[in-house]
């Protein structure tokens, strides 16, 4: 499948087969991760992590996993910056594990620290912050389920709520040239499905993005939506950078972090 049709298709797994990863699967995923951008600066680590769960030891994930026995373990400094950068580069090594029939699922917080970090030694000034199990999906549990309902997987802000052109209540034509990058924004996964990302659309060849704080992890969640939306615009052939402008000053609430401008 292509990157639009990932970001379609992509949903959260929280239950694996058990079925342990190719070594070509693992180079894939390793390749991903080589092939990774972090493009708006920080610090941030991504490794792959094998538990023997014949051994006896399962790493805690609080019951919220199951199955998996491959983690992607993703460690960031404490600026913006750093999760900016991480939600955007991790979020390409997501789209290429579903592009290869693997499931994966974001997790932070509600991990045991200690389990993930055992023999692991990370930079100066970088912290575990998110763990991702990789793996074949199974049909989902009953855990799983009822996860996905309270998180409100399937409920997203409507587009006109999120996007705006030329001023802060103004809604995007359907015309105007970034919609379907912002679609594919909006379908970006999220803590709590908390969709913190706001953008305002600047004529037809740049994007001032905002974010309204819902969370710690509402700029690492941003960046998995700004790799969406730029994913849609290399897909199309369009070129473009990012860079941080004097943007229009956004509605009470909202904090301003970057803007695309298309070549």
């Amino acid at each position: 499948m292509n990157i639009i049709e990932a970001m379609k298709q992509r949903r959260s797994v929280r239950t694996f087969s058990g079925t342990a990863l190719t070594p070509a699967q693992k180079q894939a995923l390793e390749k991903a991760v080589a092939e990774a951008a972090f493009p708006f600066g920080g610090s941030v680590a991504v490794r792959l992590r094998n538990f023997d769960l014949k051994a006896g030891y399962r790493p805690g994930t609080y019951g919220f996993i199951k199955g998996a026995d491959t983690f992607f373990l993703l460690a960031m400094g404490p600026d913006d910056a750093s999760a900016l950068s991480a939600g955007y580069g991790f979020e390409q090594v997501v789209l290429k594990a579903w592009q290869l029939g693997l499931g994966t699922c974001w997790i932070a917080g509600t991990f045991k620290g200690s389990d993930f970090n055992d023999g692991q030694t990370w930079p100066a000034g970088l912290k575990l912050k998110v763990v991702c199990p990789v793996g074949t999906p199974a049909t989902p549990s009953l855990t799983e389920k009822i996860a996905r309902f309270a998180v409100g997987s399937k409920n997203r802000k409507s587009f006109d709520d999120l996007f705006f052109c030329g001023d802060f209540s103004t809604p995007v034509p359907t015309s105007n040239p970034f919609r379907e990058a912002l679609e594919m924004l909006r379908l970006a996964p999220s803590s709590t499905n908390s969709q913190p990302w706001r953008a305002l659309v600047a004529g037809s060849t740049m994007v001032h993005f905002y974010y309204k704080p819902k969370s710690a992890l509402s700029v690492l969640d941003t960046g998995i939506g700004i790799c969406h939306f730029h994913e849609t615009e290399k897909f199309h052939g369009h070129e473009g950078s990012f860079s941080v402008l004097e943007a229009p000053v956004p509605p009470h609430g909202w904090k301003y972090l970057v803007s695309y401008t298309r070549r």
